[in-house]
């Protein structure tokens, strides 16, 4: 293949992977994705992380069509307005798919800068990069992510099929790598700040997800009331005269969708032989300032403090050893915490009976797990959240208030077991911050499946009397998981521990000797367990 030569549209090549809703697995074209998309049950990458970078493709997509068409396919004659956009969301929806000509019409317009490889104009790349840090494809594949100095030990692939991906391949892990890109890559420029991690890494990524792809594209569809003129004038990244190619460059905040969801956080070029992509060369991209960040929609946030006061928000990563629902607090309550705007608009579709009543939500997270300040990939975890969409109204606050006081009275026994464990190790002697960990992990796993079936089950429509029979239940079943584990946790101590031990414990300033032994942890345990409430 010589230099230069257009290779592999993405509007006419597969390479997007789904799930059919026969349960196969395809990959189809861009163009194909978003026309046939209630064929689909969602997209089926090789990781979560993969699938929503594609999904923020799409939806820009989409921001861009809905803004500039109206759904008959004729061209709007000025700037849509908030009423405007709920209208055809509402028609779109009503209609059960996505409209194809106005796709179509877009789309064709702009078939040009879709090229994988092009001599110009390469899709989400910059020729600026061929001065960039270069690596292979096994970096590339965000599966075995590897460097040429730290190599995976069990991989997926291994040999010579690790070191080149099909250009299918390739294209959908060039838009995980310019969301996710670790801190590793080397300035060629001098005296040239760090842009940190690519976009989405620095994200709680939370989007919703529909029972197939096109459902998830609308409730991801996202319009705020309020919003300013400018989200309603998109324009992707492709549409662009020029392509950003300067290395690692501070911007302003993208102040529209569209923008922002094709962010160009590294300056990539792929590097292919024959019909495989062989490697990539890579410099910093684009950044902002994350604090107040608002028209990201879907991240989870976290004030900021400064003498006690919020001051603001930032977006909050996703922590790997906590389920979602310990975070039931940042996605749906909050007198501290500001909403995600995609939840924010679940809620707004809801009020306006825009989608039924009873209709069980649901939102998914996915993250990756840095290590050493961001300068590698250490792992990607993915969970989610179901529960009723009318506790997201205003009829809804006293069920979120439900759902938190029960979240909080778990975390309360988790305490409550940790301290036993590491009153059970005082009495056997050693280090008792892993045995205390090892117990509120172990209580958090126990619950989980029984407790997300509870939040799924709270519902405006419950009488009083429903409501609290149905606490009352979880309640019982979850003291019980918690003395089953308290019991487990006694079992497993020497007999030594019985007698126990005297050790010094600090007592505000001074230091107190006290005695521990399993009949004395174990009252305390059962006296705690008991007065959890108080």
């Amino acid at each position: 293949m010589a230099d230069g030569e257009k290779l592999f549209n993405l509007l006419d090549e597969p390479w997007i992977l789904v799930r059919k809703n026969s349960g196969e697995t395809a990959e189809v074209s861009l163009l194909d994705a978003l026309i046939h998309a209630h064929e689909y049950d969602a997209l089926a990458g090789e990781l979560p992380t993969q699938d929503v970078a594609i999904l923020r493709l799409l939806l820009a997509v989409l921001y861009t069509v809905f803004t500039r068409y109206n759904a008959d396919g004729s061209e709007r004659e000025d700037v849509p307005d908030f009423d405007d956009m709920v209208d055809m969301w509402k028609e779109v929806w009503d209609s059960g798919y996505l409209p194809e000509q106005p796709i179509r019409e877009y789309l064709g317009k702009w078939h040009e800068l879709f090229w994988l490889f092009h001599p110009e104009r390469p899709f989400y790349q910059a020729n600026s990069a061929k001065m960039g840090t270069e690596y292979t494809a096994a970096k590339l594949n965000g599966e075995i992510s590897e460097s040429s100095n730290k190599v995976r030990l069990f991989t997926k692939r291994t040999g010579m099929v690790k070191k080149e991906l099909t250009f299918s391949e390739g294209a959908r892990w060039l838009l995980y790598l310019n969301g996710y890109d670790d801190t590793s890559s080397k300035p060629k420029g001098k005296d040239l700040p760090s842009p940190g991690a690519g976009w989405l890494g620095k994200l709680g990524l939370i989007w919703a997800a529909g029972a197939n792809l096109y459902e998830t594209l609308m409730l991801n569809l996202s319009f705020p009331d309020g919003a300013s003129d400018e989200w309603y004038e998109n324009q992707p990244i492709w549409e662009r005269d020029v392509y950003p190619d300067k290395e690692r460059v501070k911007i302003p905040l993208p102040t529209n969708p569209a923008e922002l969801y094709t962010l160009q956080s590294r300056r990539i070029l792929l590097i292919h032989n024959r019909n495989l992509v062989i490697g990539y060369k890579l410099l910093g991209g684009d950044f902002f300032d994350r604090e107040g960040a608002f028209s990201e929609q879907m991240t989870i946030w976290r004030p900021i403090y400064e003498r006690k006061e919020i001051v603001g928000y930032q977006p909050k990563r996703h922590d790997s050893t906590k389920q979602l629902w310990r975070e039931f607090s940042s996605i749906a309550v909050g007198s501290e915490n500001k909403m995600p705007g995609i939840v924010t608009w679940q809620a707004f579709l809801r009020e306006n009976e825009l989608i039924p009543e009873e209709k069980l939500c649901r939102f998914d997270i996915t993250s990756v797990q840095y290590g050493d300040k961001d300068f590698f990939v250490d792992d990607v975890f993915s969970d989610s959240i179901t529960f009723n969409i009318d506790i997201l109204t205003k009829t809804g606050v006293i069920y979120r208030s439900l759902i938190e006081t029960e979240i909080a009275r778990c975390d309360k026994f988790a305490d409550v077991l940790k301290s036993l464990a590491s009153d059970l190790i005082k009495a056997s002697g050693g280090d008792p911050t892993a045995l205390g960990a090892y117990a509120k992990e172990q209580y958090y796993y126990r619950i989980d499946g029984e407790l997300r079936r509870w939040i799924a089950s709270v519902s405006p429509s419950q009488s009083d009397t429903e409501i609290n029979e149905s606490r009352e239940s979880w309640r019982n079943r979850n003291k019980q998981i918690a003395l089953e584990l308290g019991s487990e946790l006694i079992h497993k101590m020497s007999s030594d521990a019985f007698v126990g031990r005297e050790i010094k414990d600090k007592k505000g300033s001074k230091e107190v000797k006290y005695h521990y032994s399993i009949p004395e942890a174990e009252i305390r345990f059962i006296h705690n367990i008991k007065h959890i409430d108080d």
